[in-house]
């Protein structure tokens, strides 16, 4: 009889932090409930062929290339519904778990029918006292996705609440209703696609649930940091392309139009500061990308990002 859960692990020249993932999962977690399955995203340091030696029960899905974060899970999200999976529990490799996280967000959605999604309380690795990712929410007023960081109470860890969004590091993923809603956005490539999806799987008529009985460690932006820092920061420069542009797209299509002189004053005044830091910092390329962000944020079309809605 199939397991319940598919454990998705994307990797991308993280076989370090992929492993760990994986060890501290076997380590807490009821492997009765889960079979995991690790993609790699064209890494080129050899991750696969080092993670198949020391790993060599789990399930592997080979992308010859970078797809990004959303794609890139794709992949694996289409297995486990091909396969018959009932759940997909998509996590970021930079994380460990100390509990059974996986048999306490399957009780929560299988109590919850009416929930497509859940995430955990997600704290900081370094600091295990502090939230890095709790109940995410949508302030349309000022165009901008907040995360709650409050350490929950004695009276939180008894309930959930339904939240505006999940975020991606971590979130169990009711199979049915990504067949309604669809799956990630593969153009978001990656930043947003997962408060996209959780608007999508809103719209689908289910709701999305933040559980902080539930959690987990997170060392946050491994992907993101460049291994050789350089004048342009520790931070890869594509990312304020990414961050950029899918903010607006999803203000365009989520965001409420009463609102928008108040986005664009609040976020305008954002992105120009940001702006003029990387041009003091001389940071080229970084304010290059930003522009790049901007520009493709506010004039790519809807039908091309949302092709599914314009047939």
């Amino acid at each position: 009889m199939r397991k319940p859960v598919a454990v998705i692990l994307l990797n991308w020249n993280t076989p370090e932090h992929t492993a760990n993932c994986v060890l501290s999962l076997q380590l807490y977690c009821n492997e009765a409930l889960f079979d995991i399955i690790v993609v790699d995203n064209g890494s080129a340091d050899n991750s696969l062929s080092v993670l198949k030696v020391q790993f060599p029960d789990l399930i592997y899905i080979e992308n010859n290339e970078n797809l990004g974060f959303a794609e890139g899970n794709n992949r694996a999200l289409v297995y486990s519904i091909d396969s018959g999976y009932t759940y997909s529990l998509v996590m970021n490799t930079d994380t460990v778990v100390d509990e059974d996280l996986v048999a306490g967000l399957l009780q929560h959605m299988e109590l919850h029918p009416e929930a497509a999604a859940v995430q955990p309380a997600i704290y900081w690795m370094h600091d295990r006292a502090k939230i890095w990712n709790g109940e995410g929410k949508f302030n349309k007023f000022i165009g901008k996705t907040v995360s709650d960081l409050s350490i929950p109470d004695e009276a939180a860890l008894k309930t959930y609440k339904i939240a505006d969004w999940v975020t991606g590091c971590c979130m169990l993923l009711r199979n049915p209703a990504l067949q309604k809603s669809g799956l990630f956005n593969k153009l978001f490539f990656l930043y947003f696609e997962d408060v996209e999806l959780s608007f999508k799987l809103r719209e689908a008529g289910f709701e999305v649930h933040y559980l902080p009985s539930s959690k987990m460690y997170h060392e946050a932006g491994v992907s993101a940091k460049i291994a050789t820092p350089k004048k342009e920061g520790n931070l890869s420069p594509v990312i304020h392309y990414y961050v950029s542009r899918n903010h607006i797209w999803i203000l365009r299509q989520y965001g409420n139009p009463f609102y928008y002189p108040i986005n664009l004053v609040y976020n305008g005044f954002y992105y120009i500061a940001l702006l003029g830091y990387f041009i003091l910092k001389r940071r080229n390329q970084k304010a290059g990308l930003l522009i790049k962000g901007l520009k493709e944020g506010f004039f790519t079309p809807k039908k091309v990002i949302w092709p599914s809605q314009y047939k």
